[in-house]
């Protein structure tokens, strides 16, 4: 590795302006984003929806889906403008290291003399930075759930609930924060300038163990899974996991709806153990073969081979952080320009890191996202050849009324921001010939219909279904 530790001395170079190089990045950033958003509030504009869309969908519907896409971009600018004045108050004010040297000296009053190492201060340093910034966050986050989504519908969280989520989050970054960074900063500590090696397997591992223990301490303090009862619904999934060879040990129902009106179907698990989740709210607005078509495409990325190599591609994606780290750890010039002149903690030197990283990520993202769109199409191809045409057509289409998603995208905006292809594009991929508008369960009212008349979702029910494991289906 002589190649990274002559990078790493060319890189260190007394005086060098990092400072304004980072925050020069995440500037230019910004307003290459609100480009973006620029051109995408454009197509927010229009009056008509697509072709393939015009006989599914109604003016009405097409109207407030619109209406819903103005809000959320509006929002999304306001939000990125306040955390992007966050981000640069925090350097150009040195809250960094004010906050290092506050937590240092609250350790020195409070805590046993044992406690007063570089490991104990990382933890209390970075559980203080998490609650700082949760409570810089938290404004944006009651006006998102209680205001834009509310108006549009799709809010079911009380303030109660909204509170009692966030003091089990906070609850559960104390518990994991401190064992996980510990292994971090000793891995580090304790296996030299190679260290990147030890903390990969580390990582690997550590994805390994939390697909263990989610689903049997983590989840459970969010939601409620309940075994599917017996029925059609039931024995179709088995019998379509059977066909696939898919492990199938269990198929839950979660209560999602209790938070949103928004819901998902996915699984987890380990490669000969795997567990099937479906929302309530997807079952309770779809007919029992939309469902299973849903999942038919789920399944499609297992069977295709996509969850392993997504899986591949993060390990691969660590190895190249973790070895790009080793160049910046010692790095004196990055650690000066930020405040930090005497001490240089592992954990700050990280932070930094990841913000010098952050124009390679960029280019990464936009990389997965084109896999990505191409592994959706492909997940499609899998449900349609197993018989479920139609039925994934409907519910694609069914999940973008209820949503009221964005029926239309610029180019660029979407392929910067969507890993999925956009309805247009899927339907015309499977040939999708429309007959009749896409009726509910409920009756002979379509769902366009439903949403129209502003039927609100926390009283009718019309839960608005998003997403089968993803953003979107």
């Amino acid at each position: 590795m002589d190649i990274l530790q002559r990078l790493a001395r060319f890189l260190d170079r007394p005086l060098f302006p990092w400072k304004k190089l980072i925050i020069g990045f995440s500037v230019a950033q910004f307003f290459f984003e609100g480009f973006l958003g620029v051109r995408q509030y454009r197509v927010l504009l229009n009056k008509k929806p697509p072709k393939v869309l015009e006989h599914e969908v109604s003016q009405e519907v097409y109207d407030k889906s619109q209406s819903y896409g103005r809000a959320k971009a509006k929002f999304e600018l306001v939000n990125n403008l306040y955390g992007q004045i966050q981000n640069i108050a925090f350097y150009q004010l040195d809250i960094l290291p004010k906050l290092w040297s506050w937590t240092g000296h609250l350790l020195l009053s409070f805590a046993p003399s044992r406690f007063t190492g570089e490991i104990s201060h990382s933890i209390v340093f970075i559980l203080s930075f998490i609650v700082i910034h949760q409570a810089l966050s938290l404004p944006s986050s009651i006006y998102h759930t209680f205001v834009l989504e509310e108006k549009f519908g799709f809010n079911k969280q009380t303030p109660k609930l909204f509170v009692t989520d966030m003091i089990k989050s906070n609850l559960l970054a104390v518990t994991l924060v401190p064992p996980i960074l510990s292994a971090f900063l000793a891995i580090i500590q304790k296996t030299g300038s190679r260290f990147f090696y030890y903390l990969w397997l580390f990582g690997a591992g550590l994805q390994v163990f939390m697909i263990t223990i989610y689903p049997i301490a983590i989840l459970p303090l969010f939601n409620k899974l309940s075994p599917l009862k017996e029925g059609e619904l039931k024995t179709d999934v088995e019998d379509l996991a059977k066909k696939l060879e898919f492990p199938l040990h269990e198929l839950y129902v979660i209560d999602g709806s209790k938070r949103s009106a928004h819901s998902n179907a996915y699984f987890f698990g380990l490669p000969w153990k795997k567990h099937i989740v479906i929302y309530d709210t997807l079952i309770e607005k779809s007919e029992t073969q939309e469902v299973v078509a849903v999942l038919a495409h789920e399944l499609g990325h297992w069977k295709l081979g996509h969850t392993t190599r997504l899986f591949g591609i993060s390990q691969v994606h660590f190895f190249y952080i973790f070895a790009l780290f080793s160049v910046f750890i010692n790095n004196k010039s990055l650690y000066a320009d930020f405040g930090f002149i005497k001490t240089h903690p592992i954990i700050v030197g990280f932070l930094l890191f990841s913000d010098v990283l952050g124009p390679m990520d960029t280019v990464i993202k936009l990389l997965m996202n084109v896999l990505s769109r191409k592994y959706e199409f492909e997940a499609d191809s899998f449900a349609n050849k197993l018989g479920y045409n139609a039925e994934l057509a409907r519910s694609l289409i069914k999940l973008q009324i209820q949503n009221l998603s964005t029926m239309d995208a610029d180019w660029m905006f979407a392929s910067y921001h969507f890993s999925h292809p956009i309805l247009s594009e899927r339907l015309k991929a499977l040939n999708w010939q429309p007959t009749k508008k896409v009726e509910t369960k409920e009756g002979d009212k379509t769902y366009a219909d439903a949403v129209a008349t502003g039927v609100d979702s926390k009283d009718d029910k019309s839960a608005a279904v998003a997403a089968t494991g993803r953003d979107e289906l």
